[in-house]
């Protein structure tokens, strides 16, 4: 597997200060966050070529079908243009031949949610594969049902792929939200993942936030092997959902340098 940083985990910086973070750090690749992306993209482009940096796993500047029930994350209210907007950004990211794009559900609201996220996935899936891009469902952790996503658990995301007929979706796996899964469920998708973030649940009871693969026990090496055993290659790409007086509180330099470090070990 080769190595990536998502951008979430160095929320503060610039796209330009990512890229020249992550290759000074050593990783082989960057998780593309939309929303810090630039608008000239040949500018973008030629940023990450002359960084040596490929993109792994891209997220959309709107994420998900339903709104978000985040502060600062809601985005559009109208389900109409959050599909119009995701659609768009497959169209857009695919310049970056990124290993996937993913997307999320977000929480249900009234009784037609559900017939809506499958609608709305069918069109992205079709806008992914003209665009060219592979396009993978992202389970979420449990404790976030109610504000990001329906979708918490692998079977979760095979039922809602196969009630709207889309077998050429996969799964965007996460070691944080996958937490709870076995290692032979995870296994068993192996060759269905589109890609794979790295994160540790913390050891501190009541925490929300996320750590370094590593710091929250061997759960997340777990889960790595179990895909690697099963025959998947690709990128690690380690995602850091933190706070103002925690990791995001470093440097860019220092965050990229500290996750190239937690994650050479998972691969060691």
């Amino acid at each position: 597997m080769r190595l990536a940083l998502s951008e979430i985990s160095t929320v503060g910086a610039s796209f330009e200060e990512d890229v020249a973070a992550y290759a000074a750090a050593g990783f082989d690749g960057i998780g593309i966050w939309e929303f810090k992306l630039p608008e000239d993209d040949p500018t973008n482009l030629e940023l990450l070529h002359r960084a040596g940096l490929a993109v792994a796993n891209c997220v959309p500047a709107v994420p998900s079908i339903l709104p978000l029930r985040l502060p600062g994350m809601e985005g559009p209210p109208d389900v109409r243009e959050r599909i119009d907007a995701l659609c768009t950004s497959m169209r857009r990211l695919a310049a970056y031949e990124p290993e996937s794009v993913l997307v999320i559900t977000g929480p249900l609201g009234d009784a037609g949610s559900r017939d809506l996220v499958i609608g709305g996935l069918r069109e992205i899936a079709a806008a992914a594969a003209d665009a060219g891009v592979r396009l993978g469902l992202e389970p979420i952790h449990p404790s976030q049902r109610e504000t990001v996503s329906f979708v918490n658990s692998i079977d979760d995301a095979l039922a809602l792929l196969d009630d709207a007929g889309l077998d050429e979706v996969g799964i965007m796996a996460d070691t944080y939200n996958l937490w709870e899964e076995s290692t032979e469920a995870l296994a068993a998708v192996a060759h269905r993942v589109t890609g794979l973030h790295v994160a540790d649940v913390p050891a501190e009871p009541g925490r929300t936030d996320r750590v370094l693969p590593g710091e929250g026990g061997t759960r997340s090496a777990d889960l790595v092997r179990a895909l690697s055993d099963a025959g998947r290659d690709g990128y690690l790409d380690v995602e850091i959902f933190s706070t103002p007086d925690r990791f995001w509180a470093l440097p860019a330099d220092e965050a990229a340098r500290r996750a190239y470090a937690a994650a050479s070990v998972l691969l060691s």
